[in-house]
């Protein structure tokens, strides 16, 4: 006879090779053909809402690695929400505005004014935009986002536009817009005033020079230090990075309560000894006479920096007079103690030079040339005029010492080039004219950061932020809207009035109907009195108001959003500039919940660059690994630190996503022949070990549950890998193999064990649907049974949740005892099958000693342990004191494993002094033969 046709061998069209980069696509095409988006908003319309805002990536080259982990990130978040019962809208979108398109315009057009007009161009930016907007939208559809990309967002839309105008009127409204003449940082390539979270830094090497600021008065210097002695070469040295600054110099900024000294010395200049007198702080006196390479050095006398307030200097540039001043911020960290101070070239200088009144001069342009009538560096570019300044301080004998200084310098984020403050009048919304640091620290404080570091890094940003620059001297972004009185400069009276009216006229006609030539009549502004300001917005407002242009005005959304989820950098850009621009509008934070994610880099830490030929490109992923791999890695990444990309760590994942994919392929195979709902079996009415397989599903989803809602996806990374290669591969699926195949189709255990698959099934393909959607919806597809059409219809696995009150906490401890037995045994196994002893460990037999607790577990199985420890025999050997010896020790019990005499049954495999006692069927063993033409073998525990 056949045996072959006796046994119930697994039988699935789920393939064991995913091929998911050429499986993907059709299963994408499907999802929009049947429209899953809408039909499972339409679904979920009566659950309560959870709203995860999307922040808008820039429109503007192909996505990027880092794109992949945010919107994968999202993904899982809106999938496992829908599955725990919510209803999740969730609307993509993008930032249109901005520089880094406008650069790209002006390659192919030429810049406005030159090439072509402004109107022209900015058309030509909202062109580029959208077909930015379709390309990246493809990448991240392929992905496999549940989104609802067919009604996106982006800031270039003519509502969106409108819509930043009157958030901006809230703003105005409630008292938080000013215009200020105030340094900004400046980008030369730019042309235009920058935010700080478009600056970054960067390593950058600078002359740094000691100048020698003579006194007016050498009589009045020594006497303020108590000398006597008439000093003829004397002064204050000041000490920069920054020698292109000072032109601009109007002071000299000391601490009040600093101890400075009065110092003589000679050092050697132009081949000569000069015999010089100046002014450090006893602090750095040291670091300076080195620098300067003084010799001869003796202090004259010291004083606190306060009696030298108002001593009058000459300037080394140009002989003005400039005064001494005091300032807090002068330290002793670096330098000589005495500020050089241009009011037009940096905050703190800016703000002390107020207090004293001095000017400002702001001898730069907008393109870093220095203008007409500068002496020495007219028309020169602001860096090479460092060299010529440097040169002029030497000849004039002010430069006391030049040295290469390597220091982290603002750079544009964009260009990658260096910055400089710059002193114009600029537009800005007010940290604390109406109380908006206050609110906004307050709102902080109502919301969930994760990782919770997340709170301090935002509010320690928040409490020493400077007011918010917002406008931009560009072409391609929202108009301001202002309208200024031309004699005082102070905006309209009616401002946010004129803002909303403005918006309409945007809404019908996008950006372009504010440089209607009658613009100013269409919104009866005077314009004898009012002209209008001809800057835009900054681009991080445009994203900024997200809260109120989409949260505010999209169907199924709302204000405040649940949660927002963007990488680490956004603690500065958009995390802050929508909680700045919310509470300036309405007082409250537009999140409940805000998480951060790392940034990617090698395996080696590194950045990743084409140069270092490091980067790994989604696209490249996807076509070779596939979507689900690729989420896979993102799932098992820790989010919270620099997240690890190579090939040699996707290969890792796909190992895997195979081991999970098996699994599933494993338990529909052995799913083929039942029907669950005439063949299921009840969960306490199932085999002892059956009921600890759904026991121990049930106690995972509670688990996985528990990390979807908290963020926790490595750890759900883990568990799946866990529980398909050690809880079900190594442990449960091996052992009922035996019972799937060789009991007959309709047994009551072998029903039993398929209907805890089943369970297993309908539990494992949902936890694995929020990060893999593919292969979800394709095990979703292959099981048995009727069912929904898609698996994100679907809610957490109910039966689960309520399966264990169906188990015993006594029977579920019993079986991770055997189990920990049953590890320890299988090395024994395996040596004896790798030194030839036995084929498998069919062949072997087992004898054990033990006592206790595990002695009574053993006894309740009996001859069934050969099943669960998948051996010839096993036979148990009670001792009063086991002989432990040991790694084993802590078990309490002795095994000794041999090879079987006893011959092997050819259909199950096990070997027993049973075959051939039957001439009907001499080469199977006498449960083989009840199962082949009897009623069928007695199984009760495994």
């Amino acid at each position: 006879m056949d045996y072959k046709d006796t046994i119930n061998l697994p039988q699935t069209d789920f393939p064991m090779k995913a091929q998911l980069a050429s499986r993907e696509p059709g299963m994408l095409l499907h999802w929009q053909q049947s429209r899953l988006y809408e039909a499972i908003q339409e679904a979920t319309q009566a659950r309560p809402t959870f709203i995860l805002h999307d922040g808008p990536p820039y429109a503007n080259g192909d996505i990027h690695i880092g794109h992949a982990v945010n919107k994968v990130l999202k993904d899982i978040v809106v999938r496992s929400r829908l599955l725990a019962g919510y209803r999740v809208p969730f609307v993509p979108g993008w930032d249109c505005h901005g520089l880094p398109i406008e650069l790209q315009v002006e390659k192919k057009v030429g810049k406005v004014g030159q090439k072509v007009d402004a109107q022209t161009f900015r058309a030509k930016c909202r062109e580029y935009a959208d077909k930015q907007i379709e390309n990246q939208a493809k990448d991240f559809v392929r992905l496999g986002g549940l989104a609802d990309w067919a009604h996106r967002y982006a800031s270039r839309d003519y509502s969106y536009e409108a819509d930043m105008l009157r958030a901006l009127a809230q703003i105005v409204d409630r008292g938080h817009l000013k215009r200020g003449v105030k340094p900004v940082h400046w980008c030369f390539d730019c042309g235009s005033a920058l935010a700080e979270a478009e600056i970054e830094y960067a390593d950058k090497q600078s002359k740094a020079i000691d100048v020698l600021f003579p006194a007016q008065s050498p009589e009045s210097l020594a006497k303020a230090f108590g000398v006597e002695k008439v000093l003829q070469d004397a002064g204050i040295v000041i000490w920069t990075t920054t020698p292109w600054t000072i032109p601009a110099n109007q002071a000299v900024c000391l601490h009040e309560d600093i101890d400075y000294v009065l110092v003589s010395g000679t050092i050697e200049q132009g081949g000569k000894p000069r015999k010089i007198n100046f002014v450090v702080a006893r602090a750095l006196l040291e670091v300076v006479v080195e620098r300067i390479q003084l010799d001869d050095v003796e202090i004259l006398g010291e004083a606190k920096g306060k009696v030298l307030e108002h001593l009058m200097l000459h300037h080394p540039y140009n002989g003005h007079s400039v005064p001494v001043i005091l300032g807090g911020h002068v330290t002793t960290e670096t330098g000589t103690g005495a500020v050089h101070t241009a009011p037009g070239h940096g905050q703190e200088d800016f703000e002390v030079g107020q207090r004293y009144g001095l000017d400002v001069v702001n001898p730069i342009d907008g393109r870093g040339v220095f203008v007409e009538g500068t002496p020495v560096v007219e028309g020169e570019f602001v860096w090479k005029a460092n060299d010529l300044l440097v040169e002029h301080m030497r000849a004039n004998g002010s430069l006391l010492a030049v040295h290469p200084f390597d220091h982290a310098y603002p750079h544009c984020w964009r260009h990658k080039t260096p910055t400089a403050f710059r002193t114009t009048p600029q537009w800005f919304i007010s940290m604390d004219q109406a109380g908006l640091r206050d609110d906004a620290l307050r709102a902080i404080d109502t919301v969930k950061w994760v990782p919770d570091w997340g709170k301090d890094r935002i509010q320690s940003m928040v409490e020493s932020r400077p007011d918010w620059c917002i406008s931009r001297q560009r072409t391609w972004g929202v108009p301001l809207g202002l309208f200024i009185d031309r004699q005082t400069q102070e905006p309209h009276p009616e401002t946010p009035e004129l803002l909303r009216r403005l918006a309409e006229l945007v809404e019908a006609d996008g950006i372009d109907a504010w440089y209607a030539p009658d613009i100013a009549s269409k919104l009866g502004v005077d314009e004898q009195i009012y002209e209008a300001v001809p800057d835009i917005l900054d681009v991080w407002f445009d994203s900024g108001v997200s809260h109120f242009c989409v949260l505010s005005r999209f169907p199924m959304l709302s204000k405040p959003a649940d949660l927002y989820l963007e990488g680490s950098d956004q603690h500065r850009g958009w995390f802050q500039s929508s909680l700045l621009t919310s509470v300036a509008m309405s007082g409250e934070a537009p999140y409940r919940q805000v998480l951060t994610h790392g940034f990617t880099v090698d395996a080696n830490g590194h950045k990743m660059s084409k140069s270092q030929g490091n980067v790994v490109a989604p696209q490249s992923v996807v076509n070779e690994l596939g979507a689900d791999v690729l989420r896979l890695w993102v799932a098992s990444a820790d989010y919270r630190q620099e997240m690890h990309v190579s090939d040699e760590i996707l290969k890792r994942v796909s190992d895997a996503y195979r081991r999970i994919r098996n699994t599933a392929r494993f338990l529909l195979g052995n799913l083929a022949d039942f029907n669950p709902t005439t063949d299921a079996v009840a969960v306490e009415q199932m085999l002892s070990l059956d009921r600890h397989a759904v026991m121990m599903a049930s106690e995972l989803q509670g688990q996985i549950t528990e990390a979807y809602e908290a963020y926790r996806f490595p750890q759900i990374y883990q568990w799946l890998h866990h529980f398909c290669s050690s809880d079900m591969g190594a442990f449960y699926l091996d052992i009922i193999k035996d019972r799937l195949y060789t009991l007959p189709k309709d047994h009551a255990a072998r029903r039993s064990a398929q209907s805890a698959m089943m369970h297993l099934l309908e539990g494992l393909v949902r936890w694995l649907a929020p990060i893999c959607p593919f292969t979800a919806e394709e095990i979703w597809n292959s099981m048995p049974g009727e069912r929904d059409s898609f698996v994100m219809l679907q809610t957490w696995y109910e039966p689960l949740a309520t399966a264990a009150d169906a188990g015993d906490p006594e029977e579920l401890a019993q079986w991770r005892r055997i189990r920990a037995l049953r590890e320890a045994i299988g090395p024994e196994l395996e040596s004896l099958r790798r030194q030839g002893a036995i084929g498998s460990s069919l062949a072997s037999d087992v004898m054990i000693e033990a006592s206790g607790q595990l002695q009574e577990d053993l006894t309740d199985l009996g001859d069934e342990l050969r099943f669960i420890f998948l051996t010839a025999s096993v036979t148990l050997a009670t001792v009063e004191q086991p002989n432990i010896t040991g790694e084993v020790e802590k078990d309490g019990f002795k095994a000794t494993v041999s090879a079987s005499q006893d011959p092997k049954c050819v259909r199950c495999w096990h070997h027993s002094p049973t075959v051939g006692e039957d001439n009907t069927h001499p080469e199977l063993c006498a449960r083989c033969i009840s199962n082949v033409s009897g009623v069928g073998e007695t199984r009760q525990w495994g």
